[in-house]
């Protein structure tokens, strides 16, 4: 997959058969729309693509917009590539783009630019300035500027239509394997392994301290079933999201203590897959405590069908 962040060096044999939007997450809803791009693109001889953003607009109109989003740039890049995307152009929401009207945008831009031929969008997405750019327009234009489009409907889950909003809820209420089938894949978080504590291992339960990317979302405070990737290797691992509240910790860790395992991570990448909540944190009277729901806790991830 081609990334492209300077629009006005992109050059390409084939014209474009495009989408845009934030993708964050990359979703059932957004793979429906992948899906259709790479057939478009096979059955018309074009190059499929996707037009996003980076940062988050709203990153961008206000900098002290504490925005926390379901992917890093990289795990998008991944996603993306892995979907059999050819290009992706990652688009800075500066003033100069902020102020398009959405015909400006797509004459400009889109056709201009990026030779659009085909054009599909979803079936709530709107763009330029005001959000002055819908289905709608794109119908009136398409025609003087030689493109076609489409608008897809929306997947649905459990009766309600699939969104990146609805996913950031799940996590934010322990609703992993809800927020997963959502997805179509296990939420994952990669980061370094730094120096915590190391009270882990004076119980028994030592523990991976994972750097959680900046803007990445986690779910809430509490014990996860998680899988865990080193190097390609897979091990069965239980999470903790929270304070360390039995040790009297204030400063939010994540921390995961991986089965089967004995060896230095420090300054290494880790990622973990959510599988499963197992319970809230837990404010224990002592380490003894707190040790009895680990061995439980260790039971059930021991059991658990990965």
């Amino acid at each position: 997959m081609k990334i492209i962040q300077d629009l006005d060096q992109y050059h390409s044999a084939k014209p474009l058969a495009l989408s845009l939007g934030m993708f964050d997450g990359v979703h059932r809803g957004h793979f429906s729309i992948i899906d259709k791009l790479n057939q478009i693109a096979t059955e018309k001889e074009l190059e499929s693509g996707i037009l996003t953003f980076w940062p988050h607009p709203r990153k961008v109109l206000n900098p002290q917009d504490d925005v926390l989003l379901l992917n890093t740039l990289d795990e998008k890049i991944e996603l993306l590539d892995k979907a059999g995307i050819q290009n992706l152009f990652l688009k800075t929401f500066d003033e100069a783009f902020r102020n398009l009207t959405g015909e400006e945008f797509c004459r400009e831009i889109l056709i201009k630019k990026l030779n659009v031929k085909h054009l599909i969008i979803g079936y709530d997405h709107t763009f330029g300035k005001n959000k002055s750019g819908n289905f709608e327009l794109l119908q009136q234009l398409s025609k003087e500027l030689d493109f076609q489009v489409e608008q897809l409907g929306p997947v649905d889950f459990q009766h309600q239509h699939i969104s990146s909003t609805k996913i950031r809820t799940a996590l934010a209420t322990a609703h992993i394997v809800e927020a997963n089938d959502m997805l179509g894949y296990a939420y994952s978080l990669s980061g370094m392994v730094i120096h915590g504590k190391k009270i882990g291992r004076t119980i028994g339960y030592p523990t991976a301290n994972i750097e959680v990317p900046e803007g990445k979302i986690l779910p809430k405070k509490g014990a996860y079933i998680v899988e865990v990737w080193l190097d390609n290797q897979f091990y069965k691992g239980m999470l903790s999201i929270g304070t360390n509240p039995t040790v009297n910790g204030e400063k939010l860790s994540t921390e995961v203590h991986i089965l089967n395992f004995d060896g230095d991570l420090y300054d290494q990448i880790i990622r973990v897959k959510f599988r499963e909540f197992l319970h809230d944190e837990i404010k224990f009277e002592g380490l003894e405590k707190l040790i009895e729901k680990l061995d439980d806790d260790k039971r059930l991830t021991e059991e658990f069908q990965f």
